[in-house]
């Protein structure tokens, strides 16, 4: 096939982008891609070739650059080293600085450091915890909840060093996710929770520890963490257990125009103010994103992270955690704040108690998914990803070790969810009535050299290129992705829209989506390839024997902040 630069066709409509609330000026990518750090990589590449002791880093660059290769590698079962946990006594100050002027910030998300590590090892269930829905909270339950809190807020006036204190306990979140650890044995190489395959088992660990420190400051083994359901219609809206401001549970730091009864946006940018039309899209993104959009463990999950590995991009997360996961930390961000804290940003989105029960329906979603039947598997067997491990404070103030492949399992952490209905598991979209002409919906496509790369000031549609072969199960790929990780970023992809400013996400054509949240690391932009499905929407539209798409790329914020290099439709991965 031709390659894109020379292939493709680009009609560049009206500006339809936000402008997003941050101010950061961009600045020049600074990636430290090399390091002399050697392993072994053993690729099954056919014929009788043995493994080979080759530089990691060598071989990446050599492949077409640091990212491009990241998924080429997970392909050819490259073996490295697992994420381990972070030197507490390294933590450094690079996550408390204003993003553009450098000047410091009121924050230092450095943990309490211990010499006294342990393995952690999960003790034996005798009841399960069962984790509530918010939205249906008695008002017993919801004021043992606001009780557990304000004591864990109690903790920072009384021993600010206390691990269990509510500040010590956000400043987790802000610690992993912000640039203030190195990787052990990488100094300058920031370690990050975010865009990769180590996301879930994290935060899954991160409220374990959290449930159980309120739990025993009540004296209460049975407490569970509520799950805001933002996936049902009926637990659409902030949870009204977080809008008291007499309450522990409250945060000032919050959307105003956002508070109960506002319907939580789900899919951050679409032009819908009709409370129908937004759930409406709402339950259509959710199914995009747990059952539609996904044809891997790794589109779920996201794509392997590994020892030694510069910060993943953004296209590296899953679609649960490029979806509703920022959609919900944006909708909620107060815009009064220069960086949309809290919510809004992962080095304060730790100080609002509604992260945690927006966290616990993220969780939710894994449990949920696994269950789900496919015709792909769910397991992740790479011992990179089983062997990713964590430091935390457990509910007793010891700093204990703990590993992904150990919190799989939910049950035998000791908790379960509330059973809650799932109408976006019935919320395809319907099949096109009537396949579309592509002569049609091409028509007035300006053709030219060097449409990529493009800052996506506007609505774009390109005319790319179907490969014959595999339509029963292709890839589209927008590559390069370069955003200002400093800035919100939003962008939705469609295909075979007939529109040309598609506005809601609840139709047959809608591919998926980019999101970003601002995040603090070394290099202010990151290059990374967005991979979507196209197996079941390909059903949807009935592309037929047509030997190009249009590809429609909708920028809903940030879209001055964020290049593209191409778009291109491959073959999945076998």
């Amino acid at each position: 096939m031709a390659s894109l630069q020379s292939s493709c066709t680009a009609v560049t409509t009206k500006s339809n982008h936000r402008i997003s609330p941050f101010s950061a000026k961009p600045s020049q990518l600074l990636i430290n891609a090399r390091r002399s750090h050697h392993v072994t990589v053993s690729c099954n590449g056919g014929g009788d070739q043995k493994p080979s002791s080759v530089d990691r880093r060598d071989m990446l660059l050599g492949l077409g650059g640091l990212y491009g290769a990241a998924n080429l590698l997970s392909d050819q079962k490259a073996q490295a080293n697992p994420i381990k946990p972070p030197e507490f006594k390294s933590c450094g100050a690079t996550s408390t600085h204003d993003f553009a002027t450098g000047d410091p910030l009121d924050v230092n998300c450095c943990p309490p450091i211990s010499d006294d590590i342990r393995e952690y090892k999960l003790p034996p269930v005798h009841k399960k915890r069962v984790r509530p829905a918010a939205h249906k909270l008695s008002h017993e339950y919801a004021a043992k909840y606001a009780e557990a809190l304000r004591r864990m807020r109690e903790l920072d006036k009384t021993d600010p060093s206390d691990p269990r204190g509510f500040t010590q306990q956000a400043n987790i979140h802000c610690a992993y996710c912000n640039g203030a650890h190195d990787q052990a044995g990488f100094p300058g190489v920031d370690i990050s929770v975010h865009y990769s395959w180590i996301f879930f088992p994290f935060h899954r660990w991160y409220l374990y520890f959290y449930e159980r420190i309120l739990g025993s400051l009540i004296d209460d083994p049975t407490f569970a963490l509520p799950f805001w359901n933002w996936d049902n219609p009926k637990g659409m809206q902030l949870p009204k257990i977080f809008d008291d401001p007499n309450s522990a549970l409250y945060d000032a730091n919050r959307n105003q125009d956002h508070r109960p009864p506002a319907v939580a946006n789900l899919t951050l940018g679409s032009d819908a103010t009709d409370p129908v039309q937004i759930i409406s899209n709402n339950l259509s993104a959710m199914y995009n994103e747990m059952i539609g959009g996904v044809a891997s463990a790794t589109d779920f999950m996201g794509q392997p992270y590994r020892e030694g590995d510069p910060v993943p991009p953004v296209p590296y997360g899953g679609t649960s955690e490029r979806g509703s996961h920022i959609g919900i930390h944006a909708w909620v961000g107060d815009p009064r704040n220069k960086y949309r804290e809290d919510l809004g940003n992962f080095y304060s989105a730790g100080k609002d108690p509604a992260f945690y029960s927006h966290h616990a329906n993220v969780d939710r979603m894994w449990t949920i998914w696994r269950n789900i039947k496919t015709d792909y598997s769910k397991d992740i067997t790479d011992p990179d990803y089983l062997n990713s491990s964590f430091l935390f404070y457990d509910e007793n103030k010891r700093l204990v070790t703990v590993k992904s492949r150990d919190c799989l399992d939910y049950k035998r952490m000791g908790y379960e969810y509330e059973k809650i209905d799932t109408p976006w598991m019935n919320y395809r979209p319907p099949k096109k009535a009537a396949k579309v002409k592509i002569e049609d919906i091409s028509k007035g496509a300006k053709k030219g050299e060097g449409v990529f790369p493009l800052t996506l000031k506007n609505t774009v549609r390109v005319l790319v290129p179907v490969p014959a072969q595999g339509k029963d199960n292709q890839v589209l790929v927008v590559e390069n992705i370069e955003a200002d990780s400093t800035k919100l970023v939003k962008f939705d992809v469609y295909v075979n829209d007939e529109d040309e400013e598609p506005e809601n996400v609840d139709k047959a054509e809608y591919a998926g989506t980019f999101a970003q949240l601002p995040h603090r690391v070394h290099s202010k932009k990151r290059g990374g390839n967005l991979r979507l499905s196209l197996k079941e929407l390909y059903e949807n539209i009935d592309v037929g024997d047509d030997d190009a798409v249009v590809v429609t790329i909708v920028p809903r914020y940030g879209g001055e902040d964020v290049t593209i290099g191409g778009v291109k439709i491959i073959p999945a991965a076998k």
